[in-house]
C-alpha cells in the first residue's frame, strides 16, 4: 500500500498507533516526535490526529488538547466532575476573582509582563501571580526587551485542562469595545 492511500484510509494503522503513544506520553508532544517514534512522515500523524480529534468530538470521554503546537490525551471536560469524584479531587480549591481576572488577562494578551498585569488590573497581582504560578496554571515564558526586562508570562497546559479548553483559540472571542466602554465609565466615576 503507497504512502498515500494510507494517509486518504480512515482506518488507517497509524492511528491506534499515535493514539497508544499519546496515553502512555508523560506530557504534550509535537507531532514531530510522534513521527520519529512511528517512522513514518509528519503528514500522517498530524492527519492521524485530526482523525482522532474528530472522534472524541462525538461526545466522548477523551479530548485532544493544543497548546504551544504541542498535543496531549485529556479527559473531556464534560467527565470531569465523575474524574474528580473517582480520583477524590472534589475538594480541589477555586480560584478566586483576582485569580480569575489576572488568568483572563494573561490569557488573552499572554506573552506578558506583570507590571502590564497590575496596570490592567489597577492592583498589585505579586500574590496572585505566585499563586497561579504554583498550581501551573502559568509559567515565565521569557523576558521583555524592555528596561529591566521583566519576566514575560503566559498559560500552560494545566490551565487549558483546568477550563476544559482543547486550545487557546477556544477561548471566547475577546471584546474589545467592552472594555473601551468600562474604561470610560472608570474615569467619569473618577472625576
Amino acid at each position: 500500500m503507497s504512502e498515500k492511500q494510507t494517509l486518504n484510509n480512515p482506518v488507517s494503522p497509524i492511528l491506534p498507533m499515535v493514539e497508544a503513544l499519546l496515553f502512555v506520553a508523560p506530557g504534550p508532544v509535537t507531532s514531530t516526535q510522534l513521527a520519529q517514534a512511528l517512522e513514518v512522515p509528519v503528514e500522517m500523524v498530524e492527519e492521524a490526529l485530526q482523525a482522532l480529534q474528530q472522534t472524541y468530538q462525538q461526545g466522548r470521554g477523551l479530548s485532544l488538547q493544543w497548546h504551544s503546537g504541542r498535543v496531549q490525551l485529556t479527559t473531556a471536560p464534560h467527565t470531569a466532575e465523575a474524574v474528580e469524584r473517582f480520583l477524590g479531587l472534589e475538594a480541589t480549591a477555586r480560584l478566586s476573582r483576582a485569580a480569575l481576572e489576572t488568568l483572563a488577562i494573561i490569557a488573552y494578551r499572554q506573552p506578558i509582563t506583570r507590571p502590564a498585569i497590575d496596570a490592567i488590573r489597577g492592583v498589585n497581582s505579586d500574590g496572585v501571580l505566585k499563586s497561579l504560578l504554583n498550581k501551573g496554571l502559568v509559567e515565565e515564558v521569557g523576558r521583555a526587551e524592555a528596561p529591566g526586562r521583566p519576566i514575560l508570562y503566559g498559560t500552560t497546559s494545566e490551565f487549558l485542562q483546568h477550563f476544559g479548553l482543547s486550545s487557546l483559540k477556544d477561548l471566547p472571542p475577546y471584546d474589545q469595545q467592552e472594555e473601551e466602554t468600562s474604561k470610560q465609565e472608570n474615569l467619569i466615576l473618577k472625576d
